[in-house]
């Protein structure tokens, strides 16, 4: 059975971020580990919520269904799963308010066809991305079996980083746009910096993707 380099695995999403996740945010995820399970389950729903949305709103790219209907399955999956572990830990599903993250980024989307499909799959590259990047710093800190868990989950997560990608340049080079490429990587150091402010700045509210933890008086 062969072994997975998890530093290997991680160098494309780690090259793809602006900045790694601050080492306040993580001192207080150790500190809200019950809190931190909540929002990423709810994450997983989310995440397959928006993938099922595409499929339904843009139902005649035959490339995107095929890609989103695995990535659906994958985060029902992952949804269960930390279900599963909320349970075995005593831990009861709640209600929890949304941060800032997804909304902030959202507001970035272009509002005209094909740009705004493109945009949102790049929004998406970076989601899965910042997710990765925190179930690998966290695993080495947390207790070993959610420590597992994250692990088991960088594989999935790394390549639904890179599936939006690939997807996001499918549908530019599908379109009519002068030069697709060159607006994808434009597109993408764009929103890099805008996800990137979001994980460096003080944040009030403490959430799966949120930013520095801000002290309350």
């Amino acid at each position: 059975m062969s072994t997975i380099n998890y530093q290997e695995l991680m160098q494309p999403v780690l090259g793809f971020l602006g900045c790694e996740t601050p080492q306040a945010w993580l001192d207080e995820a150790l500190n809200n580990l019950e809190l931190l399970m909540q929002d990423h389950v709810n994450c997983e729903k989310k995440a397959a919520g928006t993938a099922m949305n595409l499929m339904f709103r843009y139902s005649f790219f035959t490339d995107l269904q095929v890609k989103l209907a695995q990535l659906v399955r994958e985060e029902m999956l992952h949804y269960e799963q930390v279900l599963e572990l909320m349970t075995k830990r005593g831990q009861a599903w709640q209600a929890l308010s949304a941060g800032r993250y997804a909304a902030i980024l959202r507001k970035e989307i272009r509002t005209y066809e094909p740009e705004a499909l493109i945009d949102v799959l790049i929004i998406g590259a970076f989601v899965e991305a910042r997710s990765c990047e925190r179930f690998y710093a966290l695993a080495a800190l947390v207790d070993e079996e959610l420590g597992r868990y994250y692990r088991y989950l960088l594989k999935s997560e790394s390549r639904h980083f890179e599936d939006y990608l690939a997807l996001a340049l499918q549908m530019a080079q599908k379109s009519k746009m002068k030069d697709p490429e060159e607006d994808i990587q434009q597109r993408i150091a764009h929103i890099r910096e805008v996800e990137k402010q979001l994980i460096l700045s003080l944040d009030d509210t403490f959430r799966f993707h949120s930013g520095v933890p801000a002290k309350v008086a």
